[in-house]
């Protein structure tokens, strides 16, 4: 860092930053191992795994027709299109998930139970899916197996002329959706690496400390008249005789 005193500027030397960094490479390594490892270990100890169950279903609408025979128009299918959002819809009033949930006997109320469910088009097509997400991937099952019960008679009382077919049944989860223990131990890793870089970058900008000449002559466009050398760190042979007679003077005197 080099700060003008004109004009009360900052200017950060990235190359000196470079080399702060490297030199306390071992900090941010260890910030981003131990965030890491605390990131991974919430993940597996503190966060309650989750399950998806899910079901497709395809809504027949009047004309459209998927038999042995098929008789589809492209105007029937830009219809099914456009009903589908009203699919969603009416699967997730209020009247539609309190039948759920009566039907399957669920403790849940209707906020609750509005949480777990999830509808969307299958790749805008005019199948739509039914995604439960439940700790209990039984009962995850269980309601949507309840709904694809349930949303039929809902759909056919509501828009008439429609049918409700089940595409694909849902099973039980036997993997766990969330969380994922890598994208959590890569976020910890991610953390761990900003905080150590930024509490390092902090640090030495506003260390004003004079580590030698150049940083006087930089900073203020100063002459330097002389400079005293650190007679213990002095590797030359021209200053070592006077390196020991201080080491001699300092012992004589305790």
């Amino acid at each position: 860092m080099k700060n003008t005193a004109a004009n009360n500027e900052v200017e950060i030397d990235l190359l000196h930053l470079m080399k702060v960094l490297w030199h306390r490479a071992w900090i941010i390594v260890l910030s981003m191992i131990v965030c890491g490892a605390i990131a991974f270990s919430y993940a597996m100890f503190m966060v309650t795994p989750t399950y998806e169950s899910k079901a497709k279903l395809y809504v027949n609408n009047g004309s459209i027709s998927l038999g042995s025979s098929v008789s589809l128009s492209l105007n029937d299918l830009n219809v099914a299109s456009k009903l589908l959002p009203l699919y969603v819809e009416i699967l997730k009033t209020r009247e539609t998930l309190e039948e759920v949930i009566s039907t399957a006997g669920l403790d849940y109320t209707y906020e609750q139970l509005l949480g777990m469910v999830q509808a969307k088009s299958v790749n805008s097509t005019e199948i739509f899916e039914v995604v439960v997400t439940n700790t209990d991937p039984v009962e995850a099952k269980l309601i949507v197996d309840t709904i694809v019960k349930v949303i039929p008679d809902r759909i056919a009382d509501i828009i008439d002329g429609c049918s409700v077919r089940i595409v694909d049944n849902a099973v039980v989860a036997s993997h766990r959706s969330s969380p994922s223990y890598s994208k959590f131990a890569m976020m910890g890793v991610l953390l761990g690496l900003v905080a150590s870089v930024g509490v390092i970058m902090i640090i030495d900008l506003l260390n004003n400390t004079v580590h030698d000449e150049d940083y006087l002559s930089e900073t203020y466009g100063l002459p330097i008249l002389a400079a005293i050398p650190d007679m213990s760190k002095c590797k030359s042979s021209a200053y070592k005789h006077y390196g020991n007679n201080a080491e001699q003077t300092n012992i004589h005197k305790m």
